[in-house]
């Protein structure tokens, strides 16, 4: 290995880490919690290496949002692979996304709150979140019904996902109705 391909890979190691580093921080105390200087500390490396890496806060939580758009897309699509007809892969889809949403607060907000300097539905959005909306995309384009554009129905049954996740985590909807929540909206909105 030359010296150059060491470099290299102990660049992507430490870039790893401080996202790591940064999205354990943000889910035991929050985002308010990630600062350059506490992720410095923690990964035990200066500031002005954390800074050679990112430039600040706001690309850390675009690194965040983009492995968390990976493994949401790869949390969707195991979970609909194993339904048999369209509404269960629907069902799945839904179930799948809220619960990535319950079990990774901070990536959420990463992904949907926060201003991580992504592009979101622009051509300079960057794959894994293309990859996302894909994910979605393919198991809910065959339910969108005559003339409705897949891309368009899948907007929307996903900001009603988002609506769902967000306003579960605020306490504003009933837990005990989660399940009927989401019975309600594959049933009204996807064609099955």
């Amino acid at each position: 290995m030359s010296v150059q391909e060491r470099k290299q890979r102990e660049r992507a190691e430490r870039e790893r880490l401080i996202v790591a580093t940064a999205r354990e921080l943000a889910e035991q105390q929050g985002w308010d919690a990630v600062t350059t200087r506490r992720l410095a500390e923690r990964i035990e490396y200066s500031q002005p290496v954390l800074y050679s890496h990112f430039r600040g806060k706001r690309e850390i939580i675009g690194a965040v949002a983009l492995e968390g758009a990976t493994e949401m897309a790869v949390a969707v699509r195991a979970a609909t692979s194993a339904a048999n007809s369209p509404r269960e892969r629907v069902a799945a889809l839904a179930r799948a996304y809220l619960d990535f949403a319950e079990r990774n607060p901070a990536v959420y907000d990463a992904l949907f709150q926060l201003d991580g300097g992504l592009a979101y539905a622009q051509e300079d959005t960057p794959e894994p979140l293309k990859d996302a909306f894909a994910a979605l995309l393919e198991s809910l384009g065959e339910v969108a019904g005559d003339g409705v554009h897949p891309g368009l129905f899948t907007e929307v049954f996903w900001a009603s996902l988002h609506g769902l996740a967000t306003l579960s985590r605020a306490g504003r909807l009933l837990p005990e109705d989660a399940a009927q929540r989401v019975e309600l909206l594959v049933d009204r909105l996807a064609v099955v």
